[in-house]
């Protein structure tokens, strides 16, 4: 490790950490945990206005109690957390709390604009809309919520309603009246739809897959299947699938409920848009005054662009958390590691691979 410095108006650190969600912190937390000094060994970048990753960007009606496997950061648990108080809240509190414990020193908001090659020296430039900085090593935990992901269908441009997406979701009580279409067969499609129907003047489900329904306890063997596939998927080159993706959805009580009531009734995708609605080929038409958009999220790293890591499948190859293209990039809340145990195991890997890796390299004069 080296002291901070700068050099031709550059800062340099020995890691740089990219987002301050799940992964960040945790990946912060282990190079502290290993030795590293915030501010002079490292720093935290995160673009949004609080603590709480993408957790304070939730709408308000997903209470703590209907988030579904949240896992707690290395270290320190979360606990007493009211089930009927919006996660937004429970959770940007506890990050909050999290990040002046440690006195990991998140600089925020700070945007990074782009991670390229250095001045020849062996070093990452990371250009920032705070300035920029020189590091040894990268841990990118952007996740996704920035790039959330807008299918395109014939006639959209022509529809005279509202189009939104699961990242502008205000809540139920605005679709009083309005006939709804909520497009995709997910998590968050399933809840947008049972929040909605008692509201709305008429709902319609259409996934471009039937959804599939598990019964019984989300097993560890579940998880680890579940994670092997899309860790498959990174060691291939292509782009990675949530692990929610694979896992299918848990049978709980609403959800019964909800298929009880034909609140879950799918129906195949549609083929078209029209000024009022959706229609399929066969020229069935439902009429709509908004189209929700629950059609999940694409992972936030064109940042990284300049380095070049992608592969012709589209993604980037990853061993572990490592960037097989460039061992000094570590993706952290990329594809395996995308949920919030996974972000903390990841975290601790990176750490110790970067470690490893700065061990075996002197730091540039």
């Amino acid at each position: 490790m080296n002291d901070t410095g700068t050099r031709d108006g550059v800062r340099e650190v020995d890691v740089v950490v990219i987002g301050a969600g799940q992964a960040g912190l945790a990946g912060a937390y282990h190079l502290q945990r290993t030795g590293f000094v915030p501010e002079r060994d490292f720093v935290v970048l995160d673009h949004a206005p609080h603590p709480g990753g993408a957790w304070q960007f939730r709408w308000p009606t997903l209470t703590y109690g209907k988030v579904h496997g949240m896992h707690a950061l290395p270290g320190m648990e979360l606990t007493n957390a009211d089930p009927a108080r919006p996660s937004a809240e429970v959770i940007g509190k506890y990050f909050d709390t999290y990040e002046r414990t440690f006195d990991l020193r998140v600089r925020r908001p700070v945007e990074v604009r782009a991670v390229r090659e250095g001045d020849g020296d062996g070093r990452l430039l990371v250009e920032t809309s705070d300035g920029d900085w020189s590091a040894r090593a990268l841990i990118n935990a952007t996740g996704t919520w920035d790039r959330p992901f807008w299918p395109r269908y014939p006639g959209q441009e022509t529809f005279r309603g509202r189009q939104l997406h699961t990242a502008q979701y205000p809540g139920p009580e605005e679709f009083a009246g309005q006939r709804v279409v909520v497009v995709g067969g997910g998590a968050s499609g399933t809840q947008h739809l049972m929040e909605i129907a008692p509201y709305a003047a008429g709902t319609t489900w259409v996934t471009r897959r039937p959804p599939v329904f598990r019964e019984g306890p989300f097993t560890e063997e579940f998880g680890r299947e579940a994670v092997a596939l899309v860790e498959e998927r990174v060691r291939q080159g292509l782009p990675p699938k949530s692990v929610v993706s694979v896992t299918g959805l848990p049978l709980n009580d609403a959800i019964r409920q909800a298929l009880a009531d034909g609140v879950l009734d799918p129906r195949p995708m549609f083929d078209r848009i029209t000024p009022d609605g959706v229609e399929w080929a066969d020229g069935e038409r439902v009429d709509a005054e908004v189209i929700l958009w629950a059609t999940g999220f694409r992972a936030a790293i064109d940042h990284l662009a300049p380095l070049r890591l992608r592969e012709p499948g589209g993604g980037i190859r990853v061993e572990g958390t490592r960037a097989v293209a460039d061992p000094r990039v570590h993706l952290v809340g990329y594809g395996p590691s995308a949920s919030t145990i996974g972000a903390n195991r990841a975290g601790r890997a990176a750490v110790r691979d970067i470690r490893r890796l700065l061990d075996q390299e002197p730091a540039a004069v």
